[in-house]
């Protein structure tokens, strides 16, 4: 398993900075910080994520939820499915927060990061939505939505 519990990968993952990050959205009406102890930065590559982000490949770093606190302004939430929601900004609409209704852990989207370069990826998820012409050449695992536990465990619920 994976910090987060929900993935499987054959190698050990890379361990990442562990310092205090901030973020926040484009206009800077919400700010965050977030302090990791195991954080996970996985390319996206599945039809919701694109859907939310606008974007053929979304970057996700999962923190646990007590990890992270709002500093200033609130995210409005979007219930995109039973078991999870989405927070974002309302006045600039940036895509913030991937949160796991009934899990321990969050997605921040990495690009809201004031330095995203503190989250390297270590995986590609969702790969069985990946856009043909999108190229990323590098030799990080590949997992289709079908092969994480979580998935399986809210299959069939959306």
């Amino acid at each position: 398993m994976t910090r987060s519990g929900r993935l499987t990968f054959a190698a050990p993952l890379p361990r990442i900075n562990m310092e205090t990050w901030t973020g926040g959205c484009l206009c800077g009406a919400i700010r965050y910080e977030v302090t990791p102890t195991e954080p996970e930065n996985l390319y996206c590559h599945c039809r919701m994520c694109q859907r939310w982000t606008g974007s053929v490949v979304a970057t996700s770093t999962i923190v646990k939820k007590h990890e992270f606190k709002i500093t200033k302004g609130e995210p409005t939430f979007f219930e995109s499915s039973h078991y999870a929601e989405r927070g974002f900004c309302t006045n600039c609409g940036s895509p913030l927060i991937f949160r796991a209704v009934e899990e321990d852990w969050l997605a921040i989207q990495t690009g809201t990061l004031d330095d995203p370069e503190v989250a390297p990826p270590v995986a590609h998820y969702g790969v069985e939505g990946r856009i043909s012409w999108l190229t990323i050449v590098d030799a990080l695992p590949h997992v289709r939505t079908e092969e994480d536990e979580w998935q399986q465990k809210h299959s069939g619920k959306q």
